[in-house]
């Protein structure tokens, strides 16, 4: 189509060619808007210093809690071993112990001592084989122990007297007692004495070379509600 046969004039034609040359280049016709798209906030990520910024500014005000009347809980929850001379002042306290105190005699004792490195072995003819051999190789766990160096023969009556009791009282049946080996085995030979006289006394061994050797002994007790003297709630 020749300019002289189109019957558009040329200010139409001028027109026409400016939108061809817009729609190529992919710029805005003239005359229209461009519509901004809305812009999506992008949150980032504080920085480690603006968050402690911000946690210090929220615990403004607030104050550390008082600790002082709170009870202190143990993790170690072993056996502390009694003291024997504590032991032997308690029984002093309490006044006689209703136990045989007046029948453990020291005659045996003087008349019969014992070697420092003796194995020292008692038992009564009615316990059970297996029971005793147990007790010998430390097979039964003891209850309480009490380490009599350092005592008066009457600090170690009272001593052993009382841990007895103390057993009987929560009915266990097993303690250990430490009396030591020293040269004389003076301790040594009252408590072989006095044990065999107890009439709670079902037997008793020297301990195991780790649980004191012959320098302790292990101690198997009648259970309370077998004791004759233990009153039981009706």
């Amino acid at each position: 189509m020749s300019k002289s046969d189109s019957t558009f004039s040329k200010s139409q034609l001028d027109l026409l060619k400016q939108f061809k040359k817009q729609i190529s280049t992919g710029q805005p016709q003239p005359g229209s808007t461009n519509k901004k798209q809305k812009s999506v906030p992008v949150t980032t990520p504080l920085p480690q210093d603006d968050d402690l910024a911000l946690f210090n500014q929220a615990m403004q005000g607030v104050k550390t809690i008082d600790n002082g009347n709170l009870a202190k809980i143990a993790t170690n929850h072993a056996r502390k071993k009694p003291d024997a001379k504590t032991l032997a002042k308690r029984a002093a306290a309490e006044g006689p112990i209703e136990t045989e105190h007046a029948e453990l005699s020291d005659t045996h004792a003087m008349l019969n001592p014992v070697a420092s490195q003796a194995s020292l072995s008692y038992r009564i003819a009615t316990l059970q084989h297996k029971v005793f051999e147990d007790l010998k190789a430390g097979n039964i766990r003891w209850y309480e122990a009490v380490d009599l160096h350092g005592c008066t023969i009457e600090e170690a009556r009272s001593a052993v007297l009382e841990i007895i009791q103390i057993a009987k009282n929560e009915n266990q049946n097993v303690i250990k007692i430490v009396h030591g080996k020293g040269p004389e085995a003076i301790l040594k030979s009252y408590v072989n004495s006095w044990l065999r006289q107890h009439r709670d006394v079902l037997a008793f061994v020297s301990a195991p070379e780790k649980q004191g050797g012959t320098g302790a002994v292990l101690v198997l007790l009648k259970r309370a509600e077998k004791n004759p003297k233990f009153n039981q709630d009706q």
